[in-house]
């Protein structure tokens, strides 16, 4: 008998099935949303290669294929079963079915990365990006704005090719928003057609003010003559062979209008091609003070409030080819009025010479980087050493000098598990460099002959291991808080019995963040045995409640945009490898307790990031996480109705289906852990 033969015997059973239907996939998303479906391995889209990618999808396909009837497709005669055996069969082959069809998408996706098909970029442009229609409304709505603040569009030329000035300038003429200035500086150019052109545009539109220098005095002073002439509210910063999208400005006379007294405004940005093709996306956090001070992230499109440019002495001479990062490390001092646009609204042109087609970073820009953010640490009275990444050009790693130092309570909770605990405390106890700390190993119930043994020799092997039996029906969060509340360091690590370090200064790189009074948690870099990456900072809403950053990628892997290389606020990171002083965990009350297995430490840190500090994830300390990468679902009813209880805890607390994390990209996926483009 087939669903078809069913619905015409018992009438009520389709909605019966539409009901255990609706009900398998509330199930199924809130099981995605603890551990995302590892079915789609695009996370490591760069490093495997289409053809064995599209390989690996139509061979899932294929095999849950084979287990599923085609439609139509006659059934096997044989007698009527039971209605609960039913039931469960059509479930569990609509579940096939969703499977297959799943891996059917896996396997077009693939394809068309073989054939040259849809770039997901193309996409999203055609999905979210504007069309003529938007346009048209935008110069309707101007009229409309009550404060129409101009925008002065600042400008340096220096024997700029002519196609590519024109195309700058004309990006500028052809606003949505009218009102604006152009301020272009030239610094003596001996090409005289970029005066030619210059001054044909000064003659065709009065908004256009022109400055020629009379030496050449680089990139800065350049700048700085173009500064001088602006009047603007508002300067935006427009290098000479770029351009800007239509609605650039308007987009930011929009913000002053819901912000008035918004001081810097950023944007997303794209890469452009001589033949107008746009590329390489760069969708960006919100702002993130620490994940700006690891790189210059706000970059394109820059708009800063005029005045005070003028106060902090606009571009400083000597920092070129990093004075724009110099120029916000200053303005960062002075005002937290800063606003993300999450559009591309800048184009960052691609050509032979250009440092966007490259992708190479010149020494002395490095150099002016690294000395501007040396400089900010000093009149922040947080020094430190900063240096830039060979593996990854425009990151900078800053190490605090430790100013506050003190005993680190490393909180090891455990049940049995003898085998692991004593591979983490070996490789603590031989390779941290660090010397002030304790360890107290949590026992929760352990009942195993060998891991009592094991706890026993290290306590009297070590005067800084002590064991503290705990017997409670295991509840992570209150055991954990019971195993800080028998500590006495200003710094709680709280660490996985499953993990290994791999870095030897890996607790004082933690300290060094967590003693910073902006700072609350600190994450770390955590790889599975194979070396790929099990956690680097956790993104909120993945899934529908949070994900880790980057899952799966090799170990090797910049991540997007260097993420994985960068250090990175993040809303949360994982209490596999987590530090913070006790003042902050004593403030925030610990862990929830109600979250006894998933999400407290989501939850933790979301405490942590609402009490008013910044959350941070360390590339350079990094450990081993023996986590087994093929964990599965939640599978008992029992398990699945704390799981659910979990889930709506989070979403009642956080709206975390809902909410827009500040350290991701609204324009990024929720479905997967890599960074791809949101294309739906």
């Amino acid at each position: 008998m087939n669903s078809g033969d069913l619905r015409d015997v018992i009438p009520e059973l389709s909605d019966r099935l539409a009901e255990l239907e609706r009900e398998r996939k509330r199930l199924a998303d809130l099981t995605v949303a603890y551990r995302v479906v590892e079915r789609s391995k695009f996370a490591q889209l760069r490093f495997l290669g289409a053809d064995a990618r599209a390989l690996m999808a139509r061979g899932r396909a294929e095999q849950r294929l084979a287990r599923t009837a085609a439609p139509g497709e006659p059934q096997p005669a044989r007698p009527a079963p039971a209605l609960a055996s039913v039931l469960k069969r059509l479930i569990d082959e609509v579940t096939l079915m969703r499977a297959a069809y799943l891996d059917a998408r896996d396997v077009l996706e693939a394809e068309r990365s073989l054939v040259g098909g849809d770039d997901p970029y193309d996409v999203w442009m055609r999905t979210f990006g504007p069309r003529e229609i938007d346009f048209q409304r935008m110069r309707e709505m101007v009229g409309l704005l009550p404060h129409r603040p101009v925008i002065s569009v600042i400008m340096a030329t220096y024997d700029t090719p002519e196609s590519y000035l024109r195309a700058a300038i004309d990006s500028v003429r052809e606003q949505v928003y009218p009102f604006w200035e152009l301020c272009i500086a030239d610094d003596a150019s001996r090409d005289p057609g970029v005066r030619r052109i210059l001054a044909e545009y000064a003659e065709l539109d009065s908004r256009i003010k022109t400055v020629f220098r009379a030496e050449n005095g680089h990139i800065s002073r350049a700048m700085n003559s173009a500064l001088e002439i602006a009047t603007g509210e508002f300067v935006a910063l427009l290098d000479h062979d770029d351009v800007i999208s239509r609605d650039a400005l308007f987009e930011c006379a929009l913000i002053a209008n819901r912000v008035p007294d918004v001081d810097m405004i950023y944007s997303d940005e794209d890469k452009i091609d001589d033949s107008g093709e746009r590329r390489d996306p760069f969708f960006k956090p919100d702002w993130n003070p620490d994940t700006f001070l690891s790189r210059m992230y706000t970059c394109h499109f820059g708009v800063y409030r005029r005045t005070l440019v003028a106060d902090l002495g606009g571009m400083r001479p000597g920092f070129d080819g990093s004075q724009d990062y110099d120029l916000v490390l200053r303005l960062m001092e002075r005002t937290d009025r800063i606003h993300h646009i999450p559009k591309v609204l800048y184009h960052w042109r691609v050509h032979s010479g250009s440092t966007a087609s490259s992708g190479d970073v010149k020494p002395y820009t490095a150099a002016a980087a690294e000395r501007a953010i040396t400089e900010a640490l000093a009149r922040r009275g947080e020094p430190g050493k900063v240096k830039m990444r060979v593996d990854a050009p425009g990151v900078y790693i800053v190490r605090y000098e430790i100013r506050q130092p003190g005993k680190v309570s490393v909180i090891i909770p455990t049940r049995n598990h003898g085998e692991d605990v004593d591979r983490c405390l070996n490789s603590i106890f031989s390779k941290t460099t660090y010397r002030d700390f304790e360890i107290i190993v949590l026992d929760n119930g352990s009942d195993e002959k060998a891991s009592l043994q094991t706890f026993e020799k290290w306590s009297k092997r070590e005067r800084r291991v002590k064991v503290i039996r705990y017997d409670v029906p295991f509840n992570f969060s209150r055991i954990n808080n019971y195993a800080v509340s028998q500590s006495d360091g200003p710094y709680v690590l709280l660490l996985n019995n499953d993990t290994e370090v791999i870095t030897p200064d890996w607790m004082e790189a933690m300290v060094e963040q967590a003693q910073r009074p902006s700072i609350g948690a600190v994450g770390a870099l955590l790889l599975y045995p194979d070396g790929s990456v099990q956690h680097a900072g956790v993104v909120i809403g993945l899934g529908g409640v949070a994900g880790h950053s980057h899952k799966h990628f090799p170990r090797q892997a910049p991540g997007y945009f260097f993420t994985l290389r960068s250090i990175n606020n993040y809303s949360a990171v994982t209490a596999a490898c987590l530090m913070l002083r006790r003042s902050v965990y004593d403030q925030v009350g610990g862990l929830n307790e109600e979250l006894g297995v998933a999400f407290n430490d989501v939850d933790f840190c979301l405490k942590i990031r609402e009490a008013g500090y910044r959350n941070v994830y360390l590339p350079h300390v990094t450990l081993y996480h023996f986590e087994s990468k093929s964990r599965g679902y939640e599978k008992t009813p029992e398990q699945i109705r704390r799981f659910q209880s979990e889930i709506e805890i989070m979403e009642r607390r956080w709206q975390t289906s809902r909410a827009a994390d500040p350290c991701y990209s609204p324009n990024l996926t929720l479905d997967q852990e890599n960074f791809a483009i949101r294309t739906h």
